[in-house]
């Protein structure tokens, strides 16, 4: 047996939570800003692709998985934060107009729109 693994696994346990985001664009993008936020952040994401389709119309994009993930223990408030931080830097380095982040109990919709007057 190998000297450098453990005979029986170490387990973490903790809360779950679920936060979504929700963006359209290009993932291969996506994932090099997402690479270096969760490296700077401490974070464990998903993300996988996805089509939009909406009234008139259709488009692809991306949803992003943040996860209560044991390792990388943060509490609620903390990845409701960094979710907000995540979208935002994901809609300003992709040239994307609006974003949604979705968690258990909110769904929150991001947009650089300016409104029209």
């Amino acid at each position: 047996m190998n000297n450098q693994l453990l005979a029986y696994p170490k387990v973490i346990q903790g809360g779950t939570y679920q936060i979504t985001i929700y963006l359209s664009g290009s993932i291969e993008k996506a994932k090099s800003v997402i690479r270096e936020f969760v490296f700077q952040n401490g974070l464990c994401v998903t993300i996988n692709p996805t089509t939009f389709i909406y009234t008139g119309g259709e488009e692809e994009g991306y949803a992003v998985g943040i996860l209560a993930y044991p390792r990388f223990s943060a509490e609620n408030e903390r990845l409701d934060t960094l979710s907000k931080e995540l979208a935002l830097k994901l809609l300003q380095e992709t040239f994307q107009w609006s974003a949604l982040v979705v968690n258990d109990t909110t769904s929150i919709w991001m947009t650089l729109r300016k409104e029209k007057e």
